[in-house]
């Protein structure tokens, strides 16, 4: 789903750093962490999703 003229990547960038300050502010720094961590590891999985990453493969290419 495209938004014609909102920015989006600005939008989840601020919900994300939102959600982050919440995290901070009421769990701690551990609870910081972890957010952050999975937060970081579902950005990178719904870029392969979408294309915008390829994965290298696994096993050298023959020639």
């Amino acid at each position: 789903m495209i938004m014609e003229g909102y920015p989006l990547w600005g939008l989840a960038g601020l919900l994300f750093g939102t959600v982050l300050g919440v995290v901070g502010a009421f769990g701690g720094l551990s609870a910081f962490i972890i957010v952050l961590v999975l937060g970081i590891a579902g950005f990178l999985v719904g870029l392969v999703l979408e294309g915008g990453v390829h994965m290298p493969q696994m096993h050298p290419r023959r020639q």
